[in-house]
């Protein structure tokens, strides 16, 4: 769903296998394949430990009690958005508490990828997709034909808007993506609303901008088997996430770590709490004002990991560029490559971003 950052692998090619999990679950070895080596990406960086997760404290994870956007007096509704603008600025995320995603419904979802993930292997193949514009698109790894090495992962990824298109199969999983799907999308409105006044603008002016009507949703499920060496390999290395804000859950199971002053931090999302990360098209919209963040995912040997996120886009044809607002003047050279969101994705997919935002041709164009 997002661009690696530099990482080192196995020069090794691997063989054609199908999935992770069909992989864990017929070797029984208590070692991996030396095609998912990934060393030693763990010593290259410190790490911090847990986020430490608070409403107040200068550095930790904020907390946005969305409910106080949504019904609070107008002061509460000003501190919060300070609160999102801080968040947006320091941390490049959030958790939001008291939103109208139900723990039933998340747990429902959870549950009805687990049940996909369990289907037989011929069942899932009829979903295989290789380009980044297949709507419903299920596979392993994640660019293997871009990478020397796999990651320990199997994934599930679905168009839900402004087209909706999920496997038929198992039964009830449309209909919970559905509405699992609009319900994060209703949250992310009303983020962006504020989001918009924290940078001084108007409330609309991003979901305009973004033409958001048709703004482009996708749903993904990474499903991360245990690892009998978690030290060797990476579930997903670091990497930024395209489009606006990516909303995020999971099956209780911690992997997740985010780079916060140059350093990694476990993040472990509370039941019923949704984490919110800033996207690259957000921090071009606010002219590099608030920042998207890097994150990776790691594997362990105890336990099957599962995270369900919802990447949150302008509309494919739009193209994304700093609110002049924001511009300090005219003769500012421009810190974006401007091209469509489409563009973005396909250029992103075929491995030929040399940055989050310049790709070896439009690089060369504005230089």
């Amino acid at each position: 769903m997002a661009s690696a950052m530099s990482m080192k692998a196995s020069p090794v090619h691997p063989p054609k296998i199908t999935t992770v999990k069909a992989l864990v679950e017929s070797t029984g070895s208590s070692s991996i394949p030396s095609f998912y080596n990934f060393t030693p990406y763990l010593r290259d960086e410190p790490i911090a430990g847990d986020a430490p997760i608070a409403s107040d404290a200068e550095d930790s994870v904020p907390i946005i009690d969305i409910s106080l956007l949504v019904s609070g007096t107008p002061e509460e509704q000003s501190q919060i958005t300070h609160q999102l603008s801080k968040a947006c600025s320091d941390w490049g995320c959030f958790m939001v508490i008291n939103h109208d995603v139900t723990e039933s419904l998340t747990k429902a979802m959870i549950a009805s990828f687990q049940e996909f993930f369990d289907l037989p292997e011929e069942e899932k193949k009829e979903y295989q997709g290789n380009h980044v514009m297949d709507p419903i698109r299920c596979g392993t790894g994640f660019n293997p034909s871009m990478d020397k090495a796999n990651f320990w992962r199997d994934f599930l990824k679905c168009f839900a808007h402004p087209e909706f298109h999920t496997p038929n199969k198992p039964a009830g999983f449309s209909e919970i993506a559905r509405e699992f799907s609009k319900r994060n999308r209703e949250i992310v409105i009303i983020l962006l609303k504020a989001i918009s006044k924290s940078l001084g603008l108007e409330e609309s002016y991003i979901e305009k901008a973004a033409n958001f009507e048709l703004g482009f949703q996708l749903l993904a499920a990474n499903y991360y088997p245990t690892c009998p060496e978690p030290e060797k390999a990476i579930g997903i290395p670091a990497h930024y996430d395209h489009g606006l804000l990516t909303t995020l859950v999971n099956n209780g199971v911690s992997g997740l770590q985010v780079k916060h002053n140059e350093k990694w931090f476990n993040v472990n999302i509370p039941a019923n709490v949704i984490f919110v990360q800033v996207a690259d098209h957000l921090e071009i919209l606010s002219n590099g004002k608030y920042k998207s963040i890097a994150h990776r995912a790691l594997v362990n040997n105890k336990a099957t990991r599962m995270s369900i996120a919802l990447a949150h886009g302008p509309a494919l044809d739009i193209v994304m560029r700093p609110a002049p607002e924001l511009v300090d003047n005219e003769s500012d050279q421009p810190a974006y490559v401007e091209m469509t969101y489409r563009k973005f994705l396909e250029l992103q997919q075929t491995g030929r971003l040399r940055s989050k935002f310049q790709s070896d041709i439009e690089q060369s164009k504005a230089v």
